[in-house]
């Protein structure tokens, strides 16, 4: 009996050893706290974006109604060289369609290697500017096209005679001229010239993210994006910089608030002969700005974010602390357009005859 007693003692003992080694069950862990929110950029104010304009698909003018005959005609003119006293340059030399309309150089080597005084502003949406050349000197694009052709440093030909000389040698070129003007009485004429290749200049128009986000679209820019225009507009660069190209709408002078170091080009005033009128230039447009250093009328200064902090000190009479400067770079980019590829193409050139005049390096 004892025995059996102990055995049973046993036995129970043993089974709760077992049960008190059990593993207890499991607890739940406590919630989390929740996240906070990310944080959000705050929205553009709609106020902020009257100053600025979309992009037009052309710049029409009603003084050079555009057709295809003339925009084709004006393109093939844009590319050929042998409207250079020595056939080595073209329009495209110094304004390359593949590199956002500059030759990324301070200032552009001309007719036997000279270089000019000031630098190459791109073509892409030139069109739309109030004037072109830094100084104002020609009202249209259809003007401008004429300047460089006969100028001495830069293309060379003697006058407006040698570059009809040229057409009227080819007839090609003849028979594009009376498609392009078929109004005209005699369309191989110099002013002509410059209207063809004025036509396809218009053209040549660069849409960005920029342009969606002026449209109505909030999400075409980020929010870093956002911020940097935000900061733009409260450092106070819309002063001169708004409009469709955000610049190319009037004269400015260069060291408004603190003189600026070289004063060496009278700018406007090499026009006017105004002391007035010293050292005011236009205002470059900030579209593609990215892609077109160097930069200022002299091509001085290398990189855009040089070129921001001397706005600001020049301009603005500010000192831009790096990371102002980083965030108006990250939206200048944001002007950063797409290239017409296909109406940028090379054409092939209409074959010289034996009256075309010849290279000529003197």
């Amino acid at each position: 009996m004892k025995r059996i007693l102990i055995f049973a003692f046993v036995a129970f003992v043993a089974m709760a050893g077992c049960q008190t080694q059990t593993a207890p069950a499991p607890v739940a862990p406590p919630p989390e706290a929740a996240a906070p929110p990310a944080p959000t950029e705050a929205p553009i104010d709609p106020a902020l974006l009257g100053a600025f304009a979309a992009l037009p698909a052309v710049i029409e003018s009603a003084d050079n109604p555009l057709t295809d005959e003339k925009v084709a005609l004006g393109r093939t003119l844009y590319y050929d060289k042998r409207f250079s006293k020595n056939h080595d340059l073209s329009c495209n030399s110094c304004h390359l369609l593949t590199q956002y309309g500059v030759d990324n150089k301070a200032t552009s080597p001309g007719h036997k290697g000279q270089l000019g005084d000031r630098n190459s502003p791109t073509v892409y949406n030139a069109a739309g500017e109030f004037v072109q050349f830094w100084d104002g000197r020609a009202p249209t694009v259809e003007e401008q096209a004429k300047g460089p052709v006969l100028n001495p440093v830069e293309m060379a030909l003697a006058d407006d005679k040698a570059v009809l000389a040229v057409i009227n040698s080819i007839p090609e070129y003849v028979e594009a001229f009376k498609k392009a003007f078929p109004a005209d009485k005699d369309p191989v004429t110099y002013d002509n010239f410059g209207r063809a290749i004025g036509a396809f200049e218009r053209k040549l128009v660069t849409p960005s993210k920029w342009d969606k986000f002026v449209g109505g679209d909030m999400a075409a820019l980020n929010d870093a994006e956002k911020a940097g225009f935000k900061k733009f507009v409260e450092v106070g660069c819309t002063a001169c910089h708004t409009g469709a190209l955000l610049g190319g709408h009037m004269f400015q002078k260069l060291g408004l608030v603190k003189p600026w170091p070289n004063d060496k080009d009278p700018g406007r005033a090499k026009v006017t002969n105004s002391d007035a009128d010293k050292l005011f230039f236009k205002v470059p447009m900030l579209r593609n700005i990215e892609k077109t250093g160097p930069y200022y009328h002299d091509g001085s200064v290398a990189t855009l974010e040089g070129a921001v902090k001397l706005m600001g000190e020049h301009q603005l009479g500010k000192t831009l602390s790096d990371a102002d400067v980083a965030s108006i770079m990250t939206f200048l980019k944001t002007l950063t357009g797409e290239l017409p590829t296909n109406l940028i193409a090379e054409p092939p050139m209409p074959p010289s005859t034996d009256k075309t005049p010849k290279p000529d390096p003197a």
